[in-house]
C-alpha cells in the first residue's frame, strides 16, 4: 500500500486578541501563529477502497489516553478528505505523539491538518480546496494546510494569510505544567475589550508582523507580544500561572500560547534557548527547546 510520512509541527500564538463575539457564540480573534519544531510523526497509509477502511495507531512518549476511534481527528479528516474528493479509502493512520494534548500547541488540528495534507499529496490534490471543510473540523486545522511557518489569523483564526520571515529567527522555550485547559471555559470567562484597546492591540499586531517581514531583531518586537485569554486563564489556573511567574524570574518575556495551557519565551540564540530551558525543569512539567519552522517531511 501507498505510504507517505510527515510531520505536524506544534504551534504557539504569538499574539492574540479577541474582537469580538458572533451570533453562533464563537469569538472573533486577531491573532500571529507560528508553527515550531516540536511535532508528531505521521505514517499515512492509503489506498482507493470499494468499501472505506479506516485505522488509527497511536504510539509515542504522549499516547497515554488518546482516542484512537472515529472521533479521534485524524481519522476524521480522512472522512473529510474522501467527502470532498469522492474517493474511498483503505488508510492506516500511525500517529506517534509528542505534543501534549490540551496544551494551546494545536496538536490535535495539526495532526488531522497534517493527515489532509498528505492524502492531497499523495491523490495530487490541492490541499487548499479543503479549507472550509477543514474549518469545520476544528478553527486552527486550516492552519496546518499551509506550509507557511508564520500565518496571520482572523475570523475564529481559519482566515489566515501567510507571513514571509526574513533574517535569523529566535528560538523558543515551551513549558507545558502537565494541565490541560479546556477552551470552552477560558471563553466563557473572558470579558470582551473595549473598542479602543482592541485598535492598539491590533496596531501593535501589525507592527509585530512587520519586524518578522523585515528580519528585525527580537528586542524590537519581543515587547509588543500578546494574549488576551490570559486574563481569563491566570487567575484561575495557578499551574499555568506558576510556570509564567517562574519564567518571568529568570528574566524571560513569557507569553501563554492560546487558550493555555503552554507557555512560552522567546531568546534570540539556542544556546540561551538551552540554558532557559535547562533552568525550567521542575517535576511535573514538560520543557521543550525548538525553532521556528516545522520538521521537513520524510518524503519529498
Amino acid at each position: 500500500m501507498p505510504s507517505l510520512t510527515l510531520y505536524a509541527p506544534a504551534k504557539i500564538n504569538l499574539f492574540l486578541e479577541v474582537t469580538g463575539k458572533r451570533p453562533d457564540g464563537y469569538h472573533e480573534l486577531a491573532t500571529l501563529f507560528a508553527k515550531v519544531s516540536l511535532a508528531d510523526r505521521l505514517k499515512i497509509e492509503a489506498c482507493p477502497a470499494q468499501k472505506e477502511q479506516l485505522k488509527l495507531a497511536i504510539t509515542g512518549p504522549l499516547a497515554a489516553g488518546l482516542e484512537n476511534g472515529p472521533t479521534n481527528l485524524a481519522l476524521r479528516a480522512v472522512q473529510v478528505f474522501e467527502e470532498e474528493f469522492g474517493i474511498k479509502l483503505q488508510a492506516t493512520i500511525h500517529l506517534e505523539k509528542h505534543i501534549p494534548f490540551g496544551a494551546g500547541l494545536g496538536g490535535g488540528s495539526s495532526d488531522a491538518g497534517t493527515v489532509l495534507r498528505g492524502l492531497c499529496r499523495m491523490f495530487h490534490q490541492d490541499p487548499l480546496r479543503l479549507l472550509p471543510r477543514a474549518a469545520k473540523l476544528g478553527a486552527d486545522v486550516p492552519l496546518f494546510l499551509y506550509t507557511d511557518t508564520f500565518l496571520k489569523g482572523e475570523g475564529i483564526g481559519e482566515k489566515l494569510t501567510p507571513v514571509p520571515a526574513q533574517g535569523p529567527l529566535p528560538w523558543a522555550v515551551l513549558v507545558y505544567p502537565d494541565t490541560a485547559v479546556p477552551t470552552g471555559g477560558v471563553f466563557a470567562r473572558l470579558k470582551l475589550p473595549a473598542p479602543d484597546q482592541i485598535l492598539t492591540r491590533l496596531t501593535d499586531l501589525d507592527k509585530i508582523i512587520m519586524c518578522i517581514r523585515e528580519g528585525q531583531p527580537l528586542p524590537r518586537w519581543q515587547c509588543l507580544l500578546f494574549n488576551r485569554l490570559e486574563e481569563a486563564v491566570l487567575p484561575y489556573v495557578c499551574s499555568v500561572r506558576d510556570v509564567k511567574e517562574y519564567f518571568s524570574s529568570m528574566g524571560a518575556a513569557p507569553l501563554m500560547s492560546g487558550s493555555g495551557s503552554t507557555v512560552f519565551a522567546l531568546t534570540p540564540t539556542r544556546e540561551q534557548a538551552e540554558d532557559l530551558a535547562g533552568r525550567m525543569q521542575q517535576k511535573g512539567r514538560k520543557v521543550f527547546t525548538v525553532r521556528f519552522g516545522g520538521n521537513k517531511d520524510e518524503n519529498n
